[in-house]
């Protein structure tokens, strides 16, 4: 039940009715400002929606919009031939993979119970109360935006998208193809067709995973305010488990994915056939998928990032610092652009992030395999081509098992939130330790060296490590109970400038300790792998280790699930404070939304180093499967990179170029569209100053439309600079070579190139 009325309340009661009134209407407002192109509302239209005559002004183009037309086709397509679609696809896919291997099916009928527990967490979730009418307003308006701007944003990266499919096949339809895929009667354009379409699956796949995100977030939110009124332990598990459904959509759809292809690709080119195609090929097909994923992840990740940076910038430099108004008040202009950012950056573009991390990770690790098990002459490499799927479908289970660890017990008063959190996860992490054990004696069996599958399993133990010491360090510089917070805040008593001083420096000291461990995770693991016993028949030398990398990158990502449950915890928990606050609630109920908020923004950095320190540790692992791709499709020796050239070291100094340039790039939009954020409010406080005593409603969609528009034009600059600065790159010394009779130089400045923008 609901906390007894306190002193004042019919007063508060009062200003909940005039912030009400408010919101009403004014998600949609959002909505169609930013459909209509981000130029805001007409002239005579209210920041309800309505115009002078009293009716919606937006009423007809809202029924006119394409993404509503799409969402009412959707849902009213007949459930039972949808099911029924489902079930015959899911029956030939299975089929095709019971023809593969029965890993590959096992691996399937896992995604589906994944999938499967995830639907069973949305149900639980949505069965919540919705709190009071008032909140219901603010999530509306919160849905709506978030809806809007998701629709606006990823119809612009469909396009993108779209015109890179077809430059994708026009490159592929003139590649050389390896001597293997030539014998086993793969044509260009046949590998040009594929490549396209992996192409497209990963990019509505990593699209999918990013709106899942987002879709609960703006639902759990309000949800997990109506529960803070009457447990934090509640509020905290609804949070947990909305976060738990977009995490194990995200983490399944990445490994069915890639097995559907895998397994499609094996029928078509028939692996393990004679006269087929050899199975060590067969990863290389899936780069598509992999590219598609990146690119829609980069797209979301800047559009997302300008949107909430500069909404949340903007709207607390003239809320709390010049008009002095709470964080998350009614009053404020730009609070639903605000809580809008936290759903479009936080949750959905970082669904799509991780998505193309665990994507691109895979895939590497495949081609990483399969080259090991060709250059050892292992009679069946089916088992280390497969083993990074079967490692993510054991993530969703042990991530389940987590998640599911944490009960309703109330919190006790001295009982961290993070720590409750934070022991689900070493649950997952422990079983997770368990699972790995088993699959690496199961999969990497070799009867001529038994002891290699030993190695191989402490390479993945020193990438759990590794996410372990990562999680800590993300705590030790985020959370309020040590030393670098309380330094920060101890600074901000002296002025401004001593807090910017304060906190630069931590930041920077920040960044030592990830690279230090990230520097041992990859020597230890190499050499772990490299002794595994396992040599190159051609040579003689031993051949392990790059696959020992591998192996730790999957150790690291094998609980990737449950850090993405903490991290869109983060935002759900961030919005539901905000609700709770224009929703005027008991200042007991806003305790509890702060101390999950304050939480939330720990678990947040924690997904934020845990996802920078996977990529550091794949980007070796990538480095190494770009080189024995480069390797395989022009049959010349690839081992090297030598900065020593000039025209490598040039790229090299390129690629360091193009991060700062990138990052200057996406910091400016923020200044820029959070200046446009400013000037809109003062302009609203100036010429309406019945806002501050709750006499008039502010403007909520202009500030919406204002940020959705300029963080989807400031997007496309540095977004077409990270993808084509690295053709670029290749085109030119690719000449250069040419002329200079250097073979090989373009792949070899890429590689430069690759490898100083990962250091900067």
């Amino acid at each position: 039940t609901a906390p007894p009325p306190t002193t004042g309340r019919a007063e508060m009661v009062t200003k909940t009715d005039a912030r009400a009134r408010m919101m009403t209407g004014a998600s949609s407002a959002v909505s169609i400002a930013m459909m209509e192109g981000g130029h805001g509302m007409e002239s005579g239209d209210d920041a309800r929606g309505y115009n002078g005559n009293g009716k919606r002004a937006y009423s007809s183009r809202r029924t006119n919009t394409s993404s509503n037309q799409l969402v009412h086709m959707i849902m009213n397509l007949d459930k039972r031939m949808v099911s029924l679609g489902l079930a015959v696809g899911l029956l030939v896919v299975m089929l095709l993979a019971a023809r593969t291997s029965i890993i590959a099916v096992l691996v399937l009928a896992s995604c589906v119970c994944s999938l499967g527990f995830a639907v069973y967490l949305m149900q639980w979730v949505l069965a919540k109360d919705e709190g009071t009418p008032n909140m219901q307003e603010v999530s509306d308006a919160i849905r709506e935006g978030a809806d809007g701007f998701f629709a606006v944003q990823y119809s612009l990266i469909g396009k993108l998208a779209g015109m890179l499919a077809v430059v994708i096949y026009a490159i592929y339809s003139m590649r050389q193809l390896t001597k293997e895929q030539e014998e086993a009667g793969l044509t260009r354009q046949t590998f040009a067709w594929l490549t396209t379409l992996s192409f497209v699956l990963g990019a509505v796949c990593s699209a999918a995973s990013g709106y899942v995100g987002m879709w609960v977030s703006v639902r759990a939110n309000v949800r997990v305010a109506g529960a803070a009124r009457r447990s934090a332990r509640e509020a905290l598990q609804i949070a947990l488990r909305a976060g738990g459904f977009a995490a194990i959509v995200v983490v399944s759809m990445t490994v069915l994915g890639v097995s559907v292809l895998f397994s499609v690709f094996s029928f078509i080119f028939d692996v393990g056939r004679p006269g087929g195609m050899n199975i060590h090929e067969l990863p290389l097909m899936l780069v598509g998928y992999g590219f598609g994923a990146s690119f829609v992840a980069l797209f979301a990740q800047l559009g997302g990032g300008i949107f909430t940076k500069a909404a949340d910038v903007g709207a607390d430099l003239v809320g709390k610092v010049e008009a002095g108004i709470p964080e998350d008040d009614a009053r404020n202009p730009a609070v639903i652009a605000d809580l809008v950012g936290d759903n479009v950056g936080d949750c959905s573009a970082r669904g799509a992030d991780l998505f193309e991390s665990i994507a691109a990770e895979v895939i590497s690790a495949m081609i990483l395999g399969g080259t090991m098990a060709k250059k050892a002459n292992l009679p069946d490499a089916t088992g280390f081509i497969m083993f990074p799927l079967v490692v993510h479908a054991l993530d969703c289970f042990v991530s389940a098992v987590g998640i599911m660890s944490i009960g309703s017990k109330p919190l006790s008063s001295k009982e961290d939130p993070y720590e409750v959190l934070k022991g689900g996860y070493n649950v997952a992490l422990a079983l997770s330790v368990v699972g790995f054990g088993v699959s690496t004696r199961v999969m990497l069996w070799v009867d001529d060296v038994p002891g290699a599958w030993v190695h191989f399993f402490g390479c993945g133990l020193i990438g759990m490590v590794c996410a372990y010491a990562f999680v800590f360090i993300a705590q030790y510089y985020t959370d309020y109970k040590y030393k670098p917070v309380r330094m920060i805040a101890e600074a901000s008593t002296t002025g401004h400038g001593t807090n910017i001083i304060a906190g630069v420096g931590v930041g920077m000291e920040s960044t030592a300790a990830p690279v230090l461990v990230i520097s041992a995770a990859i020597i230890s693991a190499y050499w772990v792998g490299q002794t595994a016993g396992l040599t190159d028949v051609a040579t003689g030398l031993p051949t392990g280790g790059l696959f020992g990398t591998a192996v730790a990158t999957m150790g690291m990502l094998s609980t990737a699930a449950y850090v993405l449950t903490m991290d869109v915890f983060g935002p759900i928990a961030d919005n539901a404070g905000g609700i709770v606050e224009m929703s005027d609630q008991p200042e007991m109920v806003r305790e509890i939304t702060d101390q999950l908020d304050a939480v939330g923004n720990t678990t947040k950095a924690t997904t934020k180093g845990y996802a920078i320190g996977s990529a550091a540790l794949a980007s070796f692992l990538l480095f190494s499967a770009y080189m024995d791709e480069v390797e395989s499709f022009t049959g010349k020796p690839f081992k090297v990179v030598d900065i020593a050239v000039p025209e490598v070291f040039v790229a090299g100094l390129l690629g360091s170029m193009i991060v700062y340039l990138f990052t200057a790039f996406a910091c400016t939009a923020v200044g820029r569209t959070a200046q446009e954020v400013v000037t809109e409010v003062r302009r609203q406080f100036a010429e309406r100053p019945g806002i501050m005593t709750r006499e008039e409603k502010p403007d909520y969609s202009r500030c919406v439309s204002i940020v959705a528009a300029a963080s989807l034009r400031e997007m496309i600059k540095p977004g077409c600079l990270a993808v084509m600065g690295p053709i670029a790159v290749g085109m030119v010394f690719r000449y250069i070579g040419m002329v200079t009779e250097q073979p090989l130089l373009g792949a070899k400045a890429v590689a430069g190139m690759l490898m100083f923008a990962t250091v900067a």
